[in-house]
């Protein structure tokens, strides 16, 4: 029988990038271009990206041998709350029509690098990591669909705190495909009561980047004990009345990285996504 004990990451030690509003240009982040935004990751910026480039589609990134490709493009398929597929490159490709002219060995804030399951790099990029045989995976990331819920008048506490969103290894196993399996990740944001139903109505208009949430209220339903001690990104206070709101979350990939593990995989860092060119609207449902 297989072991469907929820994975806990290791964690690498290394020095805490400042957070998103505690650094130089903060202020204009929201409207950077996703060009603006790459050049800078790219130039060494290291944050979370959730507040970053208004209104466009930001990514998660899975890279894997191509030998294991067929089986995260299946686990994504059986499993498409947590993973929605956005785009997959050609095995050795590095870029995206999601974004002419970026580099997804370089264009991203921070990476992790994995051997068989065990963390063994954080670094800004991947170039020395690179392989010709890796099959890139873009997956929608909730940082999406933030703009319409602050549109629509819904508070982001991490983002007023200038924190990385909360995210929360469950005890919901995902359907696992081949020598892939894993438990789902969620990210948490607290909602006050009356902007509940126009949380989960505003991200429910956006299944591409996770949609609705799979649960509000008593996170003991999912497994989480402790909401103070997120297993990705960082404590977010809430105020008194607010509700903890769960959506599923595109770090799934790495949570089945490590509980499978594959002989090597490069993913992005939990919150410091890759910036799209796509506008959010594309993936809006009329």
């Amino acid at each position: 029988m297989k072991d469907t004990t929820p994975v806990r990451p290791a964690v690498l030690t290394e020095e805490r990038p400042p957070g998103l509003l505690e650094t130089d240009g903060a202020l204009h982040a929201r409207a950077w271009t996703p060009v603006q935004a790459r050049g800078r990751f790219r130039s060494g910026l290291s944050v979370p990206t959730a507040g970053i480039a208004a209104g466009h589609t930001q990514a998660n990134l899975v890279s894997v041998p191509a030998d294991w490709a067929y089986e995260m493009l299946l686990f994504c398929q059986r499993n498409p709350k947590p993973c929605p597929v956005l785009d997959v490159t050609d095995a050795g490709s590095w870029t995206t029509p999601l974004a002419a002219g970026a580099d997804l060995r370089t264009d991203l804030p921070r990476y992790r690098v994995w051997e068989h399951g065990a963390l063994v790099a954080e670094p800004t990029d991947v170039v020395a990591y690179w392989r010709s045989d890796l099959v890139s995976f873009l997956i929608g990331c909730s940082f999406t669909f933030e703009w319409a819920l602050s549109s629509a008048g819904v508070p982001m506490r991490h983002i007023e705190q200038g924190r990385n969103v909360s995210m929360y290894v469950t005890a919901r196993q995902c359907r696992p495909a081949g020598r892939l399996r894993g438990p789902m990740v969620v990210s948490m944001r607290p909602v006050p009561p009356e902007h509940l139903a126009a949380a989960i109505r505003e991200s429910s208009l956006l299944p591409a980047v996770h949609g609705s949430p799979v649960h509000c209220g008593e996170p003991s339903v999912l497994g989480i004990e402790d909401l103070s001690r997120p297993d990705f990104g960082d404590p977010v206070t809430a105020d008194r009345d607010d509700i903890p709101v769960f959506w599923a979350c595109g770090v799934t990939p790495q949570a089945a990285v490590m509980a499978s593990r594959p002989p090597f995989a490069i993913t992005h860092a939990p919150g410091r996504m890759f910036l799209t060119d796509t506008r959010d609207e594309q993936y809006r449902v009329a």
